[in-house]
């Protein structure tokens, strides 16, 4: 009988790919069934098979939800180290600058050219669009230019060049990156932020056992009390993981339905 496997997907930031290694080694080790971590490619490998858990942003997870049936059910979600976070599993967008950038309140922001990763993005694009709408205006309309980067990364790198004047990073990865390259952090302001939302949580394939569902959202829920393996988990800045359940991505859903209102509006 062929070895049982778990293959868990990283479909968030390669910044934090230490810790999540760290993590589904974490639940190898509990749960005693051989796991791997890969790059996450597409999230039909969820229904495919080719993928049984995942790291996914909070907008993924609402598409998801919406299939019938859905091919994910929620694990877990991090409540993140530092007083902003309120002990709640919530992030925020952090909008950066460089910091010679003569930007200093997202009212400067209107006549510059500004960098997102992705539409699909909550952090990077739809959070930032449901809150230019607030100013009557579609992000591609309120600012003077507009790049999609294909990542939090790279947008990160044209404001450092001078190529965009600004961008909007979620706050987790930007908090590790800052904490790890003291360098970046001098070169960069965060001048303003959207949110908080709803953090991206952790996924597991429907079609798993129940039993082996359930030990997983256990180990989750436990393996900050883990004497020797806390350590790394408080590397990835995450306190714990805490329980959550769909409702809790009813403020990501809002949002998207009403940049997606807007969106159809300006077609007619």
């Amino acid at each position: 009988m062929p070895q049982p496997t778990l293959i868990f997907a990283n479909f968030l930031s390669p910044v934090l790919s230490q810790t999540y290694q760290h993590i589904v080694e974490y639940v190898e080790e509990v749960t005693g069934v051989l796991t791997f971590l890969l790059r996450g490619e597409s999230f039909d490998d969820f229904e495919a098979g080719g993928i049984d858990a995942g790291f996914v942003c909070g907008l993924a997870y609402v598409h998801l939800s919406r299939q019938q049936p859905s091919p994910v059910e929620l694990v877990a979600a991090p409540i993140l180290q530092g007083a902003r976070y309120e002990q709640s599993p919530r992030y925020f967008s952090d909008i950066v600058v460089h910091k010679e950038s003569e930007v200093h309140t997202c009212e400067d922001l209107r006549a510059c050219t500004w960098a997102y990763n992705e539409k699909s993005s909550h952090s990077g694009y739809n959070v930032v669009q449901y809150n230019m709408l607030t100013h009557g205006v579609p992000l591609e309309k309120y600012f003077a230019k507009t790049i999609e980067t294909g990542s939090h990364a790279q947008s990160l790198r044209l404001v450092l060049e001078g190529k965009a004047s600004a961008t909007a990073i979620d706050s987790h990865m930007l908090d590790v990156l800052l904490r790890d390259h003291p360098e970046i952090a001098a070169s960069i302001r965060v001048v303003g932020s959207f949110g908080p939302s709803t953090i991206p949580p952790v996924v597991i394939s429907r079609r798993l056992p129940p039993d082996l569902k359930q030990k997983i959202r256990e180990t989750f829920l436990n393996m900050h009390r883990d004497r020797l393996f806390a350590p790394g988990l408080a590397g990835g800045l995450i306190e714990r993981f805490t329980h959550i359940t769909d409702a809790h991505y009813d403020d990501i859903r809002e949002m998207y339905s009403s940049v997606q209102q807007h969106a159809a509006l300006l077609r007619r």
